[in-house]
């Protein structure tokens, strides 16, 4: 059951600045060069570069399925129907690998295509180039952004049982055959490299390292996914969970000419919906007819004080049924991933996959993919290097990154607005909103 309460909050000072503190790339093959541009901010970043997905450079309406994925093409590794009989009969008969929840997520990710061109799990060459340089190297020479390595760990156990094999059959938590790894390659998981590059520092508290990659195996397996049937959880939000193909189908539809996407990983606050449509407001004025939002909560591993994905998607149907987002141009979908509070190295990740979805506009905020210091009383990564890397990031040239503007109670106006730094004695940052409505699920 779901309820809608007016409430008035006392006037007091909440210490949170009203941007989403986001946990959590991509050249396309083209025959000319897709440059980055930051088309609503041009103050931020004086050396923007005329684009051909501004629509004011281009005076002309671009379809959003015109921006390709990476390596042009999206990744699809799910078996068709009719080989699954057969594909899972050969499964049944290579040597197993068991997965963890967090390995099918990541499945689930690469299935669909979200970190296209990648086809699987990183064999070392890939694993080393994303560790090291953020991005990888296609056979034809262009560069894709690949902020994250995606890995599968096996202990000593699986390995020596795997044996001289070049096919594994992957196997859920439930003992259900998923997946065949193609091809496979075995090499070393030095996890205190991986953990230091990714985040930056070895501290303890990291969420991400503590739950899945210091209880992991000392070796990682790569190899080319050929999963058996769509990935589903059957909890009651798989029809939230559209693929990038699906997801491109509906923009389509809805004849949109610009895209551009929203994550977050907790409720949606008035400072946020003030932002997603001012950001709109902006899209139309600079020449676009039907810019759609593409809001993108993440539904992988969140830490435990993290709202639950059932609550927040509950939440952000209520924001469309009110009114406070149209639905006629919101899209609200499920981003699969996990989440890794890597900062800047993850954020990159996030946008990434947003292109292969079809967006070519990208809403940064305040510490995306940030936390705080596991062991320190202070943030992880500096508030602003977020959007600075993805303004310079290798592979995301043709993605519009769009820094989130800071939103704040205006006092005078009573209601959230754009900070206006000439009158900041009359503006309180707060979390969420002061005098608004505020969506209870029981």
């Amino acid at each position: 059951m779901s309820l809608t309460i007016k409430l008035t909050i006392s006037p007091r000072i909440i210490n949170l600045n009203c941007h989403e503190r986001n946990r959590t790339k991509f050249p396309a093959i083209r025959p000319k060069p897709i440059y980055h541009s930051n088309a609503l901010n041009p103050i931020l970043y004086s050396n923007k570069r005329p684009g051909m997905f501004q629509a004011s450079v281009s005076g002309t309406v671009i379809k959003s399925s015109l921006i390709e994925p990476d390596g042009g093409v999206l990744v699809d590794v799910i078996v068709p129907e009719s080989e699954r009989g057969s594909k899972t009969l050969e499964a049944e008969s290579l040597p197993k690998a068991r997965l963890a929840k967090i390995d099918v997520e990541w499945v689930h990710v690469i299935s669909e295509g979200w970190a296209s061109p990648l086809k699987g799990f990183m064999r070392e060459n890939e694993y080393l180039q994303s560790l090291h340089f953020n991005s990888l190297r296609m056979e034809n020479g262009t560069v894709v952004n690949m902020s994250l390595p995606i890995v599968l760990a096996i202990d000593d156990e699986t390995k020596e049982s795997i044996g001289s094999s070049k096919d594994v059959g992957l196997v859920g938590p439930e003992g259900d055959l998923l997946a065949i790894l193609r091809s496979i390659e075995i090499y070393k998981h030095n996890k205190e490299e991986r953990i230091a590059r990714t985040w930056g520092t070895t501290a303890p508290g990291l969420p991400y390292v503590e739950e899945f990659i210091a209880p992991a195996g000392n070796w990682l397996l790569g190899g080319d996914l050929e999963v058996l049937k769509p990935i589903k959880y059957n909890d009651g939000l798989d029809h939230y969970r559209l693929s990038p193909k699906q997801l491109r189908k509906e923009f389509d539809r809805r004849q949109a000419d610009a895209v551009f996407a929203f994550q977050l990983r907790n409720p949606v606050h008035n400072g946020h919906a003030l932002l997603m449509n001012d950001t709109r407001r902006r899209l139309l004025e600079m020449g676009y007819k039907n810019p759609i939002l593409l809001l993108h909560p993440l539904g992988g591993f969140t830490k435990a004080d993290d709202v639950p994905l059932d609550v927040r998607m509950e939440q952000h149907s209520k924001v469309l049924e009110d009114g406070v987002l149209d639905p006629e141009t919101t899209i609200v979908a499920v981003f699969p991933s996990p989440m890794h509070y890597a900062g800047p190295t993850e954020v990159q990740w996030h946008a990434k996959a947003r292109v292969n979805a079809g967006a070519n506009f990208y809403i940064v905020g305040r510490d995306p993919a940030g936390m705080g210091h596991p062991t320190e009383k202070r943030d992880l990564y500096d508030p602003d290097h977020g959007k600075k890397v993805l303004s310079m990031a290798p592979g995301l040239e043709k993605l519009n990154i769009l820094p989130f503007r800071v939103a704040a109670y205006d006092t005078v106006a009573k209601k959230m607005a754009f900070f206006d730094p000439s009158r900041s004695k009359e503006f309180l940052f707060i979390s969420g909103t002061k005098v608004g409505t505020i969506y209870l699920i029981s």
